[in-house]
């Protein structure tokens, strides 16, 4: 599957197709969805990193019960937006995971979400540290995934 610029992704989608956050840790995966019309991302759950098909298998049957026609993997840009290691390695998942899915990919950068996720769990909801490593991941990717799509919303029509 290819490699698509959101923009493009959300061009190619079948209308009320939603996409599929992810946001992949060394531990967990984080996942969100967006609604059909592209507009609200949502925490989804987490399910734990393991080897490459079981984890396709789980996206795949996210995206068959929920109607997912894409992809959106978070990119860990350094915090001065290079291109390193931990990208390299968020990239190639996110191409192998498209291709074992059968879905298009798009890949955008989620520096920082997991802190700011976090530094709301604890100021706004007050949750102890064992509640948020349980939330945190599909929140993060959440949180990510908005974030792509505020940044590629058309403009209103006049």
């Amino acid at each position: 599957m290819p490699l698509l610029l959101l923009p493009e992704l959300r061009a190619a989608l079948p209308r009320d197709a939603r996409l599929i956050g992810i946001d992949p840790g060394r531990r967990t995966i984080g996942l969100a969805l967006s609604d059909v019309l592209l507009m609200l991302a949502s925490p989804y759950r987490s399910i734990p990193r393991g080897k490459l098909a079981a984890n396709a298998a789980e996206i795949r049957a996210v995206a068959d019960r929920e109607g997912a026609g894409g992809l959106v993997v978070g990119l860990p840009l350094g915090l001065d937006g290079s291109f390193g290691p931990a990208a390299q390695a968020a990239k190639d998942w996110g191409m192998a995971v498209s291709e074992a899915v059968g879905l298009p990919v798009s890949l955008w950068d989620e520096r920082l979400s997991s802190s700011a996720v976090n530094r709301m769990l604890v100021e706004e909801a007050d949750l102890s540290r064992a509640k948020r490593a349980k939330a945190v991941d599909a929140a993060a990717a959440a949180y990510m995934l908005q974030s792509a799509l505020d940044a590629t919303r058309p403009p209103p029509a006049p």
